[in-house]
């Protein structure tokens, strides 16, 4: 159990930020009918605690070009090539995520791509980085659930 307590205050700031990580705190407390100073305060707390970390932009990039999405499980030859594997992964800027993971593949991978050539070619590249032994690729057709807020309702239920 985490030693910082939320109270219903902090479950609806959470709440607005979640919405719009750039809502003014004016706006906020004008919502919660409480001041924009406590606000600030909890807002604080909840940084200090380790609860919020950062703040973060969503980008459509579809709109920017990159509409195709992939999901690729990467197998090593060795698991002690993660760490390896991972610094050059990092350096591909189409991979987006990418997860240490258990169970079929070592890594798990989502790129964003122009279209199913680009694709191919951000896959290849992550082919050919020494140590992975294959990929396996799957194409997203649609996001259908990208939904913060509900794990975070059902968090607040089990406080």
């Amino acid at each position: 159990m985490a030693k910082f307590r939320l109270d219903e205050v902090d479950h609806q700031i959470l709440d607005m930020l979640i919405d719009n990580t750039r809502v003014p705190f004016t706006d906020i407390a004008k919502k919660l009918l409480i001041s924009a100073g406590t606000v600030h305060v909890r807002v604080k707390k909840m940084e200090d605690a380790g609860i919020i970390k950062g703040s973060s932009l969503t980008i459509d990039y579809k709109k920017l070009g990159y509409s195709f999405i992939a999901y690729v499980g990467i197998f090593l030859q060795n698991t002690s090539q993660t760490k390896f594997v991972l610094e050059r992964i990092n350096l591909i800027p189409f991979v987006t995520v990418a997860h240490v993971t258990t169970g079929k593949f070592n890594i798990f991978c989502k790129i964003r791509a122009k279209d199913t050539e680009h694709a191919k070619e951000i896959i290849f590249m992550l082919d050919d980085i020494d140590g992975v032994y294959r990929t396996e690729t799957m194409i997203s057709l649609e996001e259908s659930l990208n939904d913060k807020k509900r794990l975070m309702h059902d968090i607040f239920r089990e406080l």
